[in-house]
Parts: structure tokens; sequence; C-alpha cells
């Protein structure tokens, strides 16, 4: 559809400034916001051009009115001139009674949609446009106040081995099933929505032992950009029994920001990733969506 190709293609054309940083406590979030584009593809004889143009004009101005209005916002040329969010958009006019709006907003430091919607509105009066505004502009300040997600580095969970007997194909068995797990928190974490998880493929940390290493994966986490770091380990008892643990750490102080434990002897290698997911979903997960 056209108005999905408007999106997509000013979403990649949002350059971000050499050194973004969140506005910081108390100040407005900059918020950058271009006109809208305006399509007609109803076939209607008559030429309605003007009125369209002074429509969206009015539209525009409104909504960036209402935004301007909240003090918690603040209306930055670009995104290039402190903004954390850009909003872009288009509408079309399908039908005499029939538009349809394309809206996004973007998170520009984490590169991401906060919000993609089309909405349809009937009628091309100045009243419709009017309703219609109102409508979005809600919508656009909902997503504003989203909180953006936190900047995290799952590095690979580790494995400490008690019983000295991981040699040979079991070695390469155990090192399959931890990256089960590694793959698996990462998915859930990440779709969970509160987390934008961090790429460490080019960081050289798998000759290190992270969990003995004093808390230096929060520097590492840190170099590679995340706001946080988290570390995993599978304890193994037994052959057929392991615990679980994990632990957060605050990128930039090193702080341990939240910590798990199964405390619990549970099943065999092959569970290991059924475990670790749902330690994390319950301890961290769900217990950061508890106000």
């Amino acid at each position: 559809m056209h108005l999905s190709r408007l999106i997509c293609s000013a979403f990649l054309l949002v350059v971000l400034p050499a050194a973004y940083s969140p506005a910081g406590a108390g100040a407005a979030i900059g918020v950058a916001m271009d006109d809208f584009s305006y399509t007609d593809t109803s076939a209607e004889p008559a030429n309605q051009t003007a009125a369209h143009e002074r429509r969206l004009s009015a539209f525009m101005a409104a909504l960036r009115r209402d935004i301007g209005a909240d003090g918690r916002y603040r209306l930055a040329p670009s995104a290039q001139d402190g903004a954390a969010f850009k909003v872009i958009g288009g509408i079309q006019k399908t039908s005499t009674l029939v538009q349809w709006a394309k809206v996004a907003v973007i998170d520009v430091g984490a590169k991401r949609l906060v919000m993609d919607k089309l909405y349809t509105f009937r009628g091309d009066n100045d009243e419709s446009w009017e309703r219609a505004e109102i409508f979005v502009s809600r919508e656009v300040m909902a997503a504003l106040s989203t909180p953006a997600p936190v900047a995290l580095a799952v590095f690979d969970f580790e494995l400490e081995d008690t019983t000295a007997a991981s040699a040979g194909a079991s070695a390469a068995s155990d090192a399959s099933y931890l990256a089960e797990v590694t793959g698996s928190v990462r998915e859930a974490l990440g779709q969970s929505g509160r987390y934008r998880i961090v790429d460490i493929s080019g960081e050289a940390v798998k000759t290190r032992t992270l969990r003995d290493c004093g808390g230096c994966e929060a520097a590492i986490a840190q170099k590679l950009g995340a706001d946080q770091s988290l570390i995993g380990v599978v304890r193994r008892v037994s052959r057929t029994e392991y615990t679980l643990g994990f632990q957060v750490r605050d990128a930039r102080t090193g702080a341990v920001l939240a910590r798990g434990d199964s405390g619990l002897r549970m099943g065999a290698d092959y569970s290991w990733k059924r475990g670790a997911v749902r330690l994390v979903s319950d301890r961290l997960i769900e217990s950061q969506a508890k106000p």
C-alpha cells in the first residue's frame, strides 16, 4: 500500500545525531515532526487540492500544538536537533467519504518504531479532519509516553560443573544446550518489549569466565552501548540435576540491579532452556512489570 511504503521510506531516512543521548531527568523530551503527505486517489471530478492543503496544514498545526502544550515534550526541528522521537505519517483519500491515515512514531536513539498504525476516518470536511486530529493526537501522545526499552547485553550462559565429568561428546552437547539457553533467554527478553538486546558478537569474551570476573561484564556492556548487562550460570550438581542463576548490572556503575536463582535442583540438561526462560520471566520480566 502507498502509505505503508511512505512510512518505511521515512523510517530508513532518519539519521541519528552523532552524540545522541536521552533527555535528562526533568527535561522536556524533544519530538520532531515532518508534515504528513497527502494523496487523493478517490478519482472525484472536482479539484480539491486547495481545500486538502488547507485542511492538512490545520491538521499538522493542531497536532504540533497538542504535543507542544504538554510540558513533558518540546518540538524539535529534526532528529539532528536533539529529538528523542520522530513522528511521520501520510493521509490518503480513497473515496468520497473514506480517508486513511498512516502514522508512525520512531524512537530515534533505539532506532525502533514505538507506534505504527493505520487509521480510517469518514468524511472530508473541516469537522471530520478535526475529529481525526484529536484521535491521532491522543494515540501519538500515548506512544510517546511508553518507556523506551532498556538496551541489554545478554552474555552467553556459562556452565559451572561440579561433577568434573564433561568431556568429549558430553562437552559438545553441553555447548549446544548452553547456546539454546542463551538464545531462548534473549528471545524472551526481546519479545517482552522491555528490553532491546544488544549484539555482542563482536566482543571477545568467550575466553573469559564472566561469572568470576568481579563485574567486568558491566564495562564490556557499556563499551557495546548497552544500559545493562546480564550473565547467567547453569550449575550442574549431577548428571541429572542442575540449578540456574542470573545477574543484571548497571553498565555505567556496575551496581547489581537484579538477580535470580532457581534454588532448586531440576531435571537433566535438555530442560536447561525451559528452566532458564522460566526463571528470567518470573524474576526479571514479570517482577519489573509490577508497580
